[in-house]
């Protein structure tokens, strides 16, 4: 067995007892393929105020120009699927990832541990862990990394797992043995484009980030436009309509992570308890939570775009 062979075999070895459900790992270089379509995608507007998305475009395609001699992108999946949903049908959704702790905390953890574990074993060497806190595109190298292929809601999926799952990677300049794509798997189906709400998946692999539910409800700081008043399908924060819709979901498996146990009152809230939602009960249920987000003002908004006009 070759030095990277086996130190690519440690490395998933190491990922796997620290909680990740798989990891892949791809050679570190220019992402063609996705150039020009990022190019495209940021040209008709479709990241909205997603300001960010425009910034570093070299870097996010390129990850050598984030870690020096960068040789090898470690990609790795965190399943979030939660046990049980929120009890009440008619209280306002909350996407399954924001049940628990705030992903990028835990995430980095483990990122470090891994890290730490590749210096002690095999050596000095050079790397940064991300999760999504940086320009780099964290489906294209799990795609590239045979984690799974890129569906047509844009989400990574995987045959085993569906998507509900977090990507993390490392970037380091440790030359390793590469894994190779797997085929894409959605063939005709199109139920992700046909259930979103607002359209927002324009053509099959392409979302128009500015429509998303996600976006409008988390990244949007403005005003929601009223365009969307009754298209919102009763989603305060996030939207998890084109995964819950997806066959490959079926194979979802609850999580193992302590750490996204959703805090004890949060299931149990009803319609009620949330349009009467204070800001004491808001820092009390989402302590730790992504939901810390959009503040308790960006709640509160979303929550009073979902009341019809003539009881706001």
């Amino acid at each position: 067995m070759g030095k990277a062979e086996k130190y690519s075999r440690i490395i998933k070895e190491e990922a796997k007892r620290l909680g990740f459900l798989s990891c892949g790992i791809s050679r570190a270089g220019f992402l063609e393929e996705e150039a020009p379509r990022l190019e495209s995608w940021l040209n008709a507007n479709m990241h909205g105020e997603m300001g960010y998305m425009a910034n570093h475009f070299d870097k996010r395609l390129d990850p050598t120009l984030l870690v020096d001699g960068a040789r090898s992108v470690v990609s790795m999946l965190l399943n979030y699927y939660p046990a049980e949903g929120q009890k009440d049908p008619e209280a306002p959704k909350l996407s399954k990832y924001a049940y628990g702790t705030d992903y990028h905390f835990v995430i980095k953890d483990k990122l470090k541990s891994l890290l730490q574990f590749i210096r002690d074993e095999i050596g000095e060497i050079n790397g940064r862990a991300f999760v999504d806190s940086a320009p780099v595109l964290d489906k294209a190298w799990a795609a590239r990394s045979g984690l799974g292929w890129i569906g047509k809601n844009a989400n990574l999926l995987t045959k085993q797992q569906g998507s509900f799952y977090f990507i993390a990677e490392l970037i380091i300049d440790l030359e390793l043995e590469y894994d190779t794509p797997v085929t894409d798997h959605c063939g005709s189906c199109t139920a992700c484009i046909d259930a979103c709400p607002t359209e927002a998946i324009v053509s099959p692999y392409v979302v128009d980030g500015s429509k998303c539910i996600s976006y409008l409800t988390i990244e949007l700081k403005n005003e929601l436009p009223g365009q969307f008043r009754d298209q919102m399908d009763n989603w305060m924060f996030g939207c998890d309509v084109c995964q819950d819709v997806c066959p490959w979901n079926r194979f979802a498996r609850p999580h193992q992570e302590k750490a996204f146990e959703p805090h004890p009152e949060l299931l149990d809230m009803t319609r009620e308890d949330w349009f009467e939602l204070t800001e004491e009960t808001f820092k009390k249920v989402f302590k730790k939570s992504a939901v810390k987000r959009t503040k308790y003002s960006g709640l509160r908004r979303n929550l009073d775009f979902l009341l019809p006009p003539e009881k706001e």
